[in-house]
């Protein structure tokens, strides 16, 4: 009996990707025009703007980026005097990151920004059809987190 073929464009990894993909190159340029920051630089602040105090590697784990992309983002960012970091108060050992007033400053412009895109991306969608595709969007995202990566099995 012959495997089924695997049609990509009908592959839920794949077209999640071509649309993370799309959306992600659609805002970048603006983000990167309008307010000079990449998407992970991007991503640390909107982090950092609701839960200040993290540390480099808990940044990194709440957003699922790559620890690399991360430590590059919060590199310019210092440099850029967007973050700053302090000692923790708890453990001296640990290091955490907090927005300055301009961090503060760019999350304001682009947010409103951010937030507008999403609207007209979701526009076709009726109020149901968000709520579904939210659902969705958690179970499949529990999903991810319980069965971990691709082994051998």
């Amino acid at each position: 009996m012959p495997k089924p073929a695997l049609l990509l464009e009908n592959f839920l990894p794949y077209r999640l990707s071509v649309l993370t993909n799309l959306v992600s190159t659609a805002i970048a340029g603006a983000y990167r025009e309008r307010f000079a920051l990449s998407i992970p630089e991007w991503r640390v602040l909107a982090v950092l703007a609701n839960s200040p105090d993290l540390s480099a590697a808990e940044v990194a784990q709440r957003t699922a980026m790559d620890k690399v992309a991360v430590s590059r983002a919060v590199r310019a960012l210092l440099k850029s005097a967007r973050l700053e970091r302090r000692m923790a108060h708890a453990d001296r050992r640990r290091s955490v990151l907090r927005l300055t007033t301009a961090g503060r400053q760019v999350h304001s412009g682009v947010a409103p920004f951010a937030l507008a895109y999403e609207r007209a991306l979701l526009q076709p969608l009726s109020r149901a059809e968000r709520r579904a595709l939210g659902r969705a969007l958690d179970i499949l995202l529990g999903r991810a987190l319980q069965i971990g990566p691709l082994t051998k099995r």
